[in-house]
């Protein structure tokens, strides 16, 4: 309620101090009309007497100033043109000072002061200075504040700058100088003391009303700024160590946080560049509240944006150690200031870090320095938890990525893992995660195994369980795609050296084995089909060489697959580590490694009888079984009867009649391979025939009995489907007459009563007799083949 009443009685009192404004103003427009000299300065005298209220907050007087300043200009227009009030600019001047009270004299004395330097009867360092020192007769804050502020304002364009045409002789760039500093320390002063002006109570208030007016204070510095006759010296030697000394010295932290960011932003590059050590110096100096970091960030932001904008720029920074001045003032700052948070510290070596790789991209220690200071300040304390401190430990790891487009850089600097180390385990799954998108953008090929052990050190948090987070507790679909991630990896890690590859797989057979049962079959793949490419790439080469060292080799390599998806199979996971047994089987073959080869077919039998109980996947796999051996040309006769036997025999046990039918028929491949020699046993090709016509005729019977009606006869004219291909073959056993016989068979059991309709199966077998009537019109040798058959 107090606050309410608070609020309408300034309000009241602003309209009561507007209303005087305008009642004097009524007559002051009347006596500047009437070019009456003596009324203007009563009634302008009077005008002025409103600012002198304490009753108002800053914002408010604000408004009641604006009004005083509007008539001042017009004042300052009648007091230019002498012809009309007939006072010369001389008596003018002393005349002003006569006003009964000090504030309503002081705006008129700055008033006629313009005039009197524009009239340019006496140097306008003499006017200014007399100004400047007159002023300190008003010191309160608020009224004080606003009245240097017009001193400020009718004076920044008449300074005794060089070229200026109030330019008088000596060294009056200096008095500029010193007038402008002299009267933003003064202002800087009574801002500070704004402050104390009301209760503790309403501070927070306080405060945001002086934020308002910083612009008032830091406008002095924007004016040094466009001085001419400002250069690098005099910035150096007088401006600014002038303008830190009244920084530091105010004690204010709302003032030195807005004045260290004034300084930064409005003088040039190249003087912080110059005079960066005296700036630096003055941060470990500050309050601990201010916001050091932000504004350390934003000088070595421009520090970046200026090399960057011209290579001529670059060898002042070597010149000037600029990096090393910085980390040590970013050092010096947090040992200072005890209570900053982490997040601050991290975020001021964010900064650093983009300085180096913009400025320096070449020294790849000063990345490592900076990454190693972030862990010594990291160190201290326990894994982060706090968001945004992760957010910059995160951006922290980013840069370098970013900049070099080479995970390569990375893996060189030594701080990289250790400060990953500090990231919770969520979050250094994210960074593992940018890792490896930043490999495949990239296309980075790792070349080494030791480039490749630190790189899975890095990316741990991918490939095992870390701080007790188990991979049962993740969502299904992010595993999915973090598992994802890394097989892609793997097949990143190349060498052409094969020694160094065979390095590589051992490394990250190291690492993922630690991976758990649930990330094997994602991560042993990629693996097995890495060290199968470098198979192909040593075929031919084996038996061992003389010498310390064994040379990678097919075989040795064949010995580290079967550790690796024997891993695998005890996950359990047999389907895959089937599949990938046959595939080692197929590269062993190439390499004419008869044993490995029968080795990798035994392992797979083995899975096949003990671990695939599913009936679908027993399917699939006997099918991939007899793939792969129809393809071997390793086997002697023994090997090969034993393999063909067990297929065969495995085929005909299958769950359901028609997956048997299909894989004893596939077996008869097994018997007649095209592109070898010897492997033509025409009769037990017509062996796996007839017994998967049996199977195909018992399961239509079994359909009749069960359902009363028969199954389709799809069965069967795939069976002649295979007949007509080893008959094309030239088997002997495969007879015209057998192909007739069974054409006619499929065309009975479709007339049948108990047959059910299947246009599929009428298709296929329509289009079945369709090419064995196109292979007797082709005619030829094969066409004589087919001419015994009729259709």
């Amino acid at each position: 309620m107090m606050i309410a009443d608070g609020i309408e009685d300034e309000e009241k009192w602003l309209a009561e101090g507007i209303a005087g404004i305008q009642h004097n103003a009524f007559y002051l427009h009347r006596a500047v009309e009437s070019n009456n000299l003596r009324e203007a300065l009563k009634y302008s005298a009077q005008l002025l007497s409103e600012l002198r209220t304490s009753r108002l907050s800053p914002h408010k007087y604000y408004e009641l100033y604006m009004r005083a300043f509007d008539e001042l200009r017009r004042l300052e227009m009648f007091f230019k043109d002498e012809d009309r009030h007939g006072c010369s600019v001389v008596d003018l001047y002393e005349l002003v000072q006569h006003a009964g009270n000090v504030l309503p004299r002081l705006y008129l004395l700055c008033t006629v002061g313009s005039v009197y330097i524009k009239s340019k009867e006496a140097p306008a360092k003499d006017v200014l200075k007399d100004l400047v020192e007159m002023c300190r007769s008003v010191q309160h804050p608020i009224r004080g504040l606003f009245l240097r502020s017009y001193l400020a304002q009718i004076s920044r364009d008449k300074l005794p700058d060089i070229g200026s045409e109030y330019e008088g002789d000596g060294d009056t760039v200096m008095d500029a100088v010193d007038f402008v500093l002299q009267n933003f320390t003064e202002m800087n002063k009574l801002w500070v003391r704004m402050q104390h002006q009301g209760p503790i109570r309403v501070k927070e208030k306080l405060d945001k009303e002086r934020s308002k007016l910083r612009d008032l204070v830091g406008k002095n510095l924007h004016v040094l700024s466009q001085v001419e006759g400002v250069d690098l010296e005099i910035y150096k030697d007088t401006v600014l160590p002038r303008v830190l000394e009244q920084v530091v010295n105010c004690k204010d932290e709302l003032a030195q946080y807005y004045l260290m960011d004034c300084i930064i932003q409005v003088f040039p590059d190249e003087y912080h560049l110059q005079t960066l050590e005296t700036l630096l110096g003055a941060f470990p100096q500050l309050q601990p509240a201010v916001d050091i970091k932000t504004v350390l960030s934003q000088l070595m932001d421009r520090l970046s944006n200026y090399a960057a904008s011209s290579a001529e720029v670059l060898p002042e920074f070597l010149q000037v150690e600029a990096f090393a001045k910085l980390s040590n003032a970013i050092g010096k700052v947090i040992e200072a200031q005890v209570e900053m948070p982490v997040v601050g510290a991290i975020s001021l070596y964010v900064s650093l870090l983009t300085f180096a790789l913009r400025v320096h991209s070449d020294r790849l220690d000063y990345v490592d320095q900076v990454l190693g200071a972030c862990v010594k300040k990291l160190s201290g304390s326990p894994k982060l938890e706090d968001n945004k401190a992760t957010k910059q430990v995160v951006a922290l790891l980013t840069a370098p990525l970013e900049k070099y487009n080479d995970i390569d850089t990375a893996l060189t600097l030594s701080n990289y893992p250790r400060v990953m180390d500090h990231l919770d385990a969520g979050t250094n799954k994210i960074m593992a995660m940018v890792l490896i998108q930043s490999i495949m953008k990239y296309n980075t090929c790792v070349s080494t195994a030791e480039k490749v052990d630190v790189l899975f050190e890095l990316i741990k948090g991918l490939i095992k369980d870390i701080d007790g987070t188990l991979a049962d507790e993740l969502d299904e679909e992010d595993f999915k795609e973090e598992q994802n991630s890394v097989a892609r990896l793997v097949h990143m890690l190349y060498n052409d050296d094969p020694e160094e590859m065979l390095q590589i797989i051992c490394t990250v057979r190291k690492h993922i084995m630690a991976g758990g049962p649930k990330r094997l079959p994602f991560t042993v793949p990629p693996l097995v089909f890495s060290a199968l490419k470098l198979v192909r790439r040593l075929q031919g080469l084996d038996g061992e060489v003389a010498g310390e060292e064994v040379p990678a080799t097919p075989r040795k390599i064949f010995q580290l697959l079967n550790q690796i998806i024997e891993a695998l199979s005890n996950v359990p996971s047999p389907e895959l580590a089937l599949r990938l047994y046959l595939q080692c089987a197929e590269a062993a073959n190439d390499c004419d490694l008869e044993p490995v080869a029968y080795e990798f077919f035994t392992q797979a039998f083995v899975l096949y009888e003990e671990e695939v109980a599913d009936s679908k996947a027993q399917v699939t796999s006997i099918h991939l079984i007899i793939g792969t051996l129809q393809r071997m040309n390793a086997f002697g006769v023994e090997n090969r009867d034993t393999l063909t036997h067990k297929a065969t025999g495995y085929s005909a046990k299958l769950l359901k009649k028609p997956d048997q039918c299909r894989a004893v028929y596939a077996c008869s491949h097994l018997f007649w391979v095209d592109d070898q020699d010897g492997i033509k046993d025409g009769e037990r090709v017509l062996l796996c025939l007839k017994r998967s016509l049996r199977i195909a005729n018992a399961a239509q019977q079994m359909a009749n009995v069960t359902r009363g009606t028969g199954g389709p006869v799809t069965l069967f004219v795939e069976i002649l489907n295979k007949y007509l291909y080893f008959f094309e073959k030239g088997n002997p056993q495969i007879t015209s007459a057998a192909i007739q016989g069974l054409i006619e068979l499929i065309k009975t059991e479709m007339q049948s009563d108990t047959a059910t309709p299947d246009p599929a199966s009428d298709a296929f077998f329509a289009c079945t007799l369709r090419y064995i009537e196109f292979q007797k019109q082709k005619g030829g040798a094969m066409g004589e083949k087919y001419d015994s058959i009729r259709i």
